[in-house]
């Protein structure tokens, strides 16, 4: 039976849809609104709901700074759900009642389930630190110790396993993923890399692909891997290995 398709961007939250009337069918699986409701959920019509252009709700004030506490709240309680349904459990009223929440908390910062679970799935990387420009070598190594140790992390590991069994369900949600979260992190070792080109301090015929996947690749392996010893040395000889090469000096 071919799945239901749903446009996440172009179809405005809550347009109801004529009696009778069929999806046409798809090859790909989407993400539905973040306004869909619950399986089984009960009738919760007393809350204010605010789509994503919407002004604050009801008995808000105007202008009121945004809770960061809320926010992570709902961003945990996306996680959670996530975990333990996959990206079809996500409902926002069982997200606004974990989170602690009203639904109007949660739609006036995302107005779809793809929004709201790259934002859960992006808390879960740290950020990577700024480059200083002078040692190609120190900047890559801070770089890698930041990535191998969310990938030791065991729930971060744990959500990017589950994200990747979902990513044939749902290619446009791995687009997204790779293209909002992972290709600017690539990019920063790439533009070590290329500077260290530009000021001598990596051959000028390194293939720069390659070798920033060899950085991410064996850092995202550490958590992975029983035979490397997990130390604050893991991230150096990572790098010095790359830097040196493999064949005899």
């Amino acid at each position: 039976m071919n799945p239901e398709a749903v446009n996440l961007i172009a179809e405005a939250p809550g347009t109801p849809k004529a009696p009778g009337t069929a999806e046409a069918p798809s090859d790909e699986y989407e993400l539905g609104p973040l306004e869909e409701r619950c399986p089984d959920a009960r009738d919760d019509s007393a809350h204010p709901q605010a789509g994503p252009n919407q002004g604050p709700a009801s008995g808000r004030r105007p202008g009121r700074p945004r809770s960061e506490r809320a926010e992570q709240a709902i961003i945990e309680a996306a996680l959670e759900l996530f975990a333990e349904k996959g990206a079809d459990g996500l409902c926002v009223e069982e997200v606004a009642a974990r989170a602690g929440v009203g639904k109007a908390t949660v739609y006036r910062r995302w107005h779809n389930k793809e929004d709201l679970l790259l934002a859960a799935l992006g808390s879960l990387k740290s950020p990577l630190p700024d480059p200083h420009g002078e040692s190609v070598r120190d900047d890559l190594i801070a770089i890698v110790t930041v990535m191998s140790q969310d990938a030791a992390d065991p729930r971060r590991t744990r959500q990017y396993t589950l994200l990747l069994g979902e990513g044939e369900r749902f290619p446009r949600l791995m687009a997204r993923y790779t293209e909002t979260l992972v290709e600017p992190r690539r990019n920063v070792i790439r533009s070590v890399l290329r500077r260290g080109i530009e000021n001598g301090q990596v051959r000028p015929d390194v293939d720069v692909e390659i070798a920033m996947l060899t950085l991410t690749g064996t850092a995202m392996s550490r958590g992975k891997c029983e035979s490397v010893e997990r130390n604050a040395e893991f991230a150096e000889r990572v790098v010095d290995s790359l830097l040196l090469g493999l064949a005899p000096r």
